[in-house]
């Protein structure tokens, strides 16, 4: 759940870092025995439109997050469950398994049909307000996908999903495989495709949803074709950013750190490993998806992008910057991608760390940066999300 680490740090993560989730086993064990009570059908008639694949492993799936809301709504678990005002809905989805890949889980916001009972639910040390398995509205306004940083989970901007999703979005927030809280493989096993198979994954998931039977129907298009965005924080920053024709040159990080690993050290401090850089294609900006019309990264990894290829691109490209971000300083990334973007804003958060731009766990997490809930003094976090979350949807009001 921290942000952008090099391909080959998890050992050092595992290390400091406990099990996100660990405290909520017993909390898990409780919905398994639901679930062998019966309540497998349950879920799946709550999680209509078809194409809810729900794995079998206990703590690392959706499933359990399904069963998590679904138990609390009944009052049959012990996880928190308050009920709030908001349409909101929340349901799970897996887009299924490319060649050679593995299924990507989706955990999906959307606004829900009026009248839907909205709950605060627990799930791990994150959670979720919404209708879990709510019928959606008949029409959404677009569809925005939402990529977590490097360790991450989909879950960890529920804030900024749910703010989209009341305003009329899809939102479509992925489980990057190979690069999330319990799979590190896609870093540390096949580190050469890390900043190809980013991208590409947030690509798979637009193909989905665009082909769904429940879903396509309702988001809204024009003659340009479906209405698409996306936003991300800091390694998903990246990945949105190379959506829009950003090329990564990954050698450019040894480069840097050479130079200006002093005035930059927790990103030039993380340890790099041997992988051989990415290849870099032959022409082009083959991870651009032309469908995607534009983007917002929050404190995003600036310096693995070539800079001519920046200086192409034409999807309008929002930036946000923690003016205190110490894990990503901004003059070599967020501030340094803005000079080099024709079509950006850069939006500036005072007074602000890196994680500002996620959920504050309400468990401690470490990170090279200290604890993921942490704040200067002074900086309210759940009154900026939810400025952040007003800020989002008029951008994107604007620009799909």
């Amino acid at each position: 759940m921290t942000g952008f680490e090099s391909a080959s740090h998890l050992a050092s993560i595992k290390a400091v870092v406990p099990h996100p989730l660990g405290r909520y086993r017993n909390c898990f064990a409780t919905q398994a025995a639901f679930r062998r009570a019966g309540s497998r059908d349950l879920v799946r008639r709550a999680h209509s439109p078809a194409h809810d694949t729900l794995s079998e492993k206990l703590t690392m799936t959706i499933r359990n997050f399904i069963a998590t809301a679904t138990v609390a709504a009944f009052g049959l678990s012990a996880c928190s469950s308050a009920v709030i005002a908001s349409e909101v809905g929340w349901r799970s989805m897996s887009v299924p398994a490319a060649a050679a890949g593995v299924p990507i889980p989706l955990a999906l916001w959307y606004p829900a049909e009026a009248g839907a009972a909205v709950r605060s639910v627990a799930m791990g040390p994150f959670g979720v307000r919404a209708a879990v398995g709510a019928p959606a509205a008949a029409n959404v306004r677009g569809l925005i996908v939402l990529s977590h940083g490097t360790a991450g989970t989909e879950l960890g901007h529920g804030r900024l999903a749910e703010a989209l999703a009341a305003r009329g979005y899809l939102v479509a927030a992925l489980r990057h495989p190979g690069d999330n809280w319990q799979d590190d493989s896609l870093r540390t096993q096949r580190a050469e495709q890390y900043f190809d198979e980013r991208p590409r994954q947030v690509s798979r998931v637009i193909d989905a949803l665009l082909a769904d039977a429940a879903w396509s129907p309702r988001i809204a298009r024009d003659a340009r074709g479906p209405r698409v965005g996306a936003v991300g924080h800091s390694a998903g920053g990246y990945t949105v950013i190379a959506l829009a024709g950003g090329q990564p040159a990954p050698q450019r990080i040894a480069t840097h750190c050479r130079e200006h690993g002093a005035d930059d050290p927790i990103f030039c401090g993380l340890p790099r490993g041997t992988s051989a850089p990415a290849p870099q294609p032959a022409s082009g900006a083959p991870l651009m998806d032309a469908r995607v019309r534009a983007v917002a990264a929050l404190s995003p990894v600036g310096v693995v992008f070539a800079p001519e290829s920046l200086r192409r691109v034409t999807t309008p490209v929002a930036i946000w910057v923690a003016d205190l971000d110490r894990f990503l300083v901004p003059r070599f990334h967020a501030e340094w991608l803005a000079q080099q973007l024709p079509a950006t804003s850069l939006r500036r958060v005072p007074n602000a760390w890196h994680y500002a731009f996620m959920d504050a766990p309400t468990t401690p997490i470490p990170s090279p940066d200290g604890d993921l809930a942490a704040d200067p003094p002074g900086f309210d976090r759940s009154r900026f999300l939810e400025q952040l979350g007003r800020d989002l949807s008029d951008y994107f009001d604007a620009k799909l």
